[in-house]
């Protein structure tokens, strides 16, 4: 390309025409990713000094950030012969195409960033006690932050992170795959309990969930965690599956996990929606729930039953087994009331219509009081939402 002739700067000119591009920002600038946009500016306007006094300038906040380092020493050997590759190095580098994988990357997410009018689609609503949500785009090697403001979601913050040797979609143990799914933190596990490679800590997550066992994936030990102390940034893919953020990201990360609570959704890539569609998805499904709880209420069993999937399962009951244990039970109630509360609702990424609600559930009848907390998955069927999995929290 003429940038890359023209410069000769390898990857880091052939960058600075894709930054260029970028536009105004309209998500935060976490990290080093803004500085190296002005690099890249810097480089592309011939400006080289410029462009290595902003490295410099990098280098010095992130000591250990191995891609500055790369840059400025390219920057140096520009100003006395043309460069054939990025890093120059003659021959193939595994240690350079991770560099030039993370610059890619890094530039691309500070690209693409969504309009701050826009929300992930799989926060259709968060439960008034999860104050935050986790949403990683594996394609953006990126994670966001949204803050739960009376149930619509706003940016917070997003972090560069590296994931799965053989990126995302994990189906089996060993494959290196970072799954994709709604997944919740579980426990956080401090610095002092970890080997170095862990960095500053680590949120382990419910993965396989209660959907992945039903459809067969196996695996454990997917976390959320730092990088060794000597390291800034790994490659974008570089676990075994895990989630991995710079240490001083992780931190700042740590500030908005509740254990437990926040949930984490892991996306090959985040689908945005504008606030008019997602309340519109939001409102079909609040619908659904409420017509299913409303048809429970009325004791009608055939139409409670229709909000059931013909691949319904709970534990080791199919359809037929719940139908006829909600037939027999039925048959002793004189009224039945139902009460939702603190409803969550949180769609799968991918192909599969597929949305974890979650909800606190008080019942009442003539001879039973019980009160729990649920969860379910919904599906399309036919075009409507049903249930597919029932089953406590």
């Amino acid at each position: 390309m003429n940038t890359f002739r023209l410069f000769r700067l390898g990857l880091a000119a052939a960058l600075a025409s894709f930054a260029l591009s970028a536009g105004a920002a309209t998500l935060s600038d976490s990290g080093p990713d803004a500085d190296l946009q002005h690099v890249f500016q810097a480089i592309e306007a011939k400006r080289l000094d410029d462009a290595l006094a902003q490295t410099e300038a990098i280098i010095k906040t992130y000591p250990n950030f191995r891609l500055a380092h790369l840059i400025k020493g390219d920057l140096l050997l520009a100003r006395g012969r043309p460069l054939k590759s990025f890093g120059n190095a003659d021959g193939g580098s595994s240690a350079i195409d991770d560099l030039r994988d993370e610059a890619l990357a890094r530039l691309r997410a500070y690209r693409e960033k969504p309009q701050t009018s826009y929300v992930p689609r799989y926060l259709l609503q968060m439960g008034p006690e999860q104050k935050y949500a986790v949403v990683v785009d594996t394609r953006r090697a990126r994670l966001y932050v949204y803050k739960n403001e009376n149930g619509t979601p706003r940016f917070v913050a997003d972090f560069y992170a590296s994931h799965g040797k053989a990126g995302a979609e994990k189906l089996r143990e060993g494959d290196n795959k970072t799954p994709v799914g709604v997944y919740h933190v579980i426990s956080q596990i401090d610095r002092s309990k970890l080997p170095d490679l862990y960095g500053d800590g680590a949120f382990p997550i419910n993965y396989p969930n209660e959907w992945d066992k039903r459809v067969g994936r196996t695996g454990y030990g997917i976390w959320l965690h730092g990088v060794p102390r000597d390291t800034y940034a790994r490659p974008p893919r570089a676990s075994e599956g895990c989630v991995v953020l710079a240490n001083q990201d992780f931190n700042t990360l740590s500030n908005y996990v509740q254990v437990g609570l926040t949930p984490v959704i892991i996306s090959h890539e985040i689908e945005w929606l504008s606030m008019d569609d997602w309340q519109a998805e939001r409102k079909a499904l609040n619908s659904a729930i409420e017509s299913w709880r409303q048809d429970w209420e009325s004791r009608d069993v055939s139409r409670y039953l229709k909000h059931y999937a013909r691949s319904f399962k709970s534990g080791n009951d199919d359809l037929s087994r719940w139908a006829a244990h909600k037939r027999r039970v039925a048959g002793n109630k004189t009224w039945i009331k139902v009460e939702l509360g603190r409803i969550s609702m949180l769609r799968s990424p991918g192909k599969d219509e597929l949305v974890e609600v979650t909800f606190d559930q008080r019942y009442e009848s003539n001879n039973h009081d019980d009160q729990r907390r649920k969860k379910q998955y919904w599906i399309k069927e036919n075009g409507q939402w049903r249930i597919a999995y029932e089953g406590n929290a």
